[in-house]
């Protein structure tokens, strides 16, 4: 059966459709529609779908097309919900329960037949780690019952119906700035962290700080501290701002200038207003803060001989001095009497690797991109040569490029599977990629596997990745049930400390003895050199691109790769990888 996935935006919701799809023995291609009717028409003509699904849109899909094939359309709302702005609503209006409907394709946007829906408790939770979390695995258990559905004969899906009982939506328009203000001198904290996390990711509630206009992002409660409502009281190690509301604080972790045509870039807020801040705000360490949240990037947790290492950044991206405090930390864990280090991530990514927002910020971002590397490698270093420690990687969420070659760096690799990996980098800007990775791919699923994935560009899931040898085990059930699958397995490595760490000083001196590692960062980073450092690199022109979302110039148009990704599957490795490996 050939499913066509069209999506504005190759996103955390089309991937897992596309990697669940695949796993299952779906023909899965993508299109990436942005307005133009004729490419996508031709999409059609040339896959010749059996069902089209829409799992992320931004724009309607074109009527000539909906009516020709069947489509349909993942909704992130409850029945008879409408509007863009559906998580929105719901978060900031702090409803108890959502849900996640997939509807037919009509005339009417979002009113069209209900062929599965599925509803959820909401956390009051930043929108991304909603829309990442409860959201996707939703649209993806509407995915089956869809299926199922369709290839049932006679079947018919309902209409949707305001008088049902189940339908407890309604049409709601798109949310603007003035719904989303923030009264900082009657506002409560939870009220301000509802807008906030409504707000997530896109667009930000507009505000004022420090005079400057600048978009809201990534808070969290404070507290103990207390000061005159709206007023910046404290700064944090982290980059983090905190500012006091009429029932106690807020911290803020990151903040995007207003600009006039666009173009600001979301950074930490310390950052963002630089000199702005007064010389003699103080610089708090906050205690008892909920996990996540944006102030606590680094943290050691200590359960018996087993430590876990929780790095939880912003989208998942590593500053340069983000990759050297956790080095620092991990050093510091790898050093203890603990006999298990356990790479944990974030709650809503694992990693992304490095930060591209940083760079495309700096006043050099050549020289930026250069330091970022070279401090990311440090750190798989770090881990790679950490042999008084057995060191468990625990992928409960999305990693991707370098974030997603990091955990290969350890032992021993567990992934959810639900989880999707982007090991590769091409689609960056042509990037080569670094973090040791032609040592530590092929190590675990060959030089073929490793080419495959690095060339094809597309995601993996949990599953698919032990299935291939990239991770040890694939882990069902939720992320409580990981962690708890996570935390048995460690103890048990704890028990074989000693043999296990025997065994990997052997290992280690052996790989070294057959090419050092210094050997694989020098071919990686002369490639890397030449992708930052080239005049004109398509590198600077992806990144900014990917920064300020203007239209990527590559997307994963699998109508027309289909042939090539088959040819990949046997291809012989190309020259510049073998030389790589000599």
């Amino acid at each position: 059966m050939r499913v066509l996935l069209v999506s504005s935006a190759f996103n955390s919701m089309t991937q897992r459709f596309f990697v669940e799809l695949s796993d299952a023995g779906y023909e899965v291609s993508v299109e990436i529609y942005g307005g133009d009717e004729q490419r996508l028409a031709d999409a059609f003509a040339a896959f010749r779908p059996d069902l089209t699904i829409a799992p992320f849109l931004t724009r309607a899909i074109p009527e000539r097309i909906w009516r020709e094939h069947l489509t349909l359309i993942v909704h992130p709302g409850i029945e008879g919900d409408r509007g863009a702005s559906a998580l929105d609503w719901a978060i900031q209006e702090k409803w108890a329960q959502w849900g996640v409907t997939l509807l037919q394709a009509e005339a009417e946007m979002d009113a069209g037949p209900i062929w599965a829906t599925r509803n959820f408790p909401l956390r009051q939770a930043p929108k991304s780690s909603v829309y990442r979390r409860e959201a996707i695995d939703a649209a993806i258990s509407c995915l089956w019952e869809a299926l199922a559905n369709f290839q049932t004969p006679g079947f018919r899906p309902r209409p949707l119906d305001y008088a049902a009982p189940t339908a407890r939506g309604r049409l709601r328009p798109s949310m603007k700035q003035a719904d989303r203000r923030i009264d900082w001198s009657r506002c409560e904290t939870v009220d301000i962290l509802a807008r906030i996390h409504a707000a997530d990711g896109v667009p930000g509630v507009l505000d004022e700080v420090y005079g400057l206009p600048v978009y809201l992002h990534a808070a969290c409660a404070e507290p103990e501290l207390r000061g005159a409502p709206g007023a910046v009281i404290a700064r944090s190690e982290s980059g983090a701002i905190c500012r006091a509301t009429v029932d106690g604080a807020v911290w803020i972790g990151r903040l995007k200038p207003k600009l006039e045509g666009g173009g600001g870039i979301k950074r930490s807020a310390v950052d963002t207003l630089g000199d702005r801040i007064p010389a003699d705000l103080p610089v708090a360490v906050p205690a008892a803060l909920a996990h996540p949240n944006p102030v606590e990037e680094v943290r050691l947790e200590r359960r018996g001989d087993i430590v876990h290492l929780h790095f939880d950044f912003h989208n998942g991206a590593m500053s340069t001095v983000q990759c050297r405090r956790l080095q620092a930390a991990f050093r510091q864990a790898a050093e203890s009497s603990a006999k298990v280090t356990v790479l944990e991530g974030g709650d809503d990514l694992f990693s992304n690797g490095i930060h591209l927002n940083e760079i495309e910020a700096s006043a050099d971002p050549a020289a930026e991109s250069w330091a970022n590397i070279v401090a990311m490698d440090d750190l798989v270093r770090e881990i790679i040569t950490a042999t008084d420690t057995v060191v468990v990687a625990a992928l409960g969420r999305n990693a991707g490029a370098g974030g997603a070659i990091l955990p290969l760096a350890a032992d021993f690799v567990l992934v959810r599977q639900g989880v999707v990996l982007n090991p590769h980098y091409r689609n960056m800007g042509w990037l080569y990629g670094s973090e040791y990775w032609t040592y530590l791919l092929p190590r675990r699923v060959g030089w073929e596997r490793a080419v495959q994935l690095t060339e094809a560009c597309l995601p993996i899931s949990g599953r698919r990745a032990a299935e291939i040898g990239l991770a040890d085990e694939a882990i069902s059930g939720d992320a409580d049930q990981f962690a708890r699958a996570v935390q048995a397995f460690a103890a048990a490595q704890a028990e074989r400390h000693a043999a296990l760490t025997d065994r990997k000083r052997l290992q280690r001196q052996e790989d070294e003895d057959r090419r050092p590692l210094d050997a694989y960062r020098r071919h990686e980073l002369t490639q890397m050199y030449r992708n930052f450092h080239q005049p004109d690199a398509p590198y600077h022109r992806a990144r900014s691109a990917f920064v300020h979302k203007r239209p990527a110039c590559w997307s994963p148009l699998s109508v027309r790769m289909l042939t090539e990704l088959k040819r990949l599957e046997t291809s012989a490795t190309p020259e510049v990888i073998r030389n790589a490996a000599a």
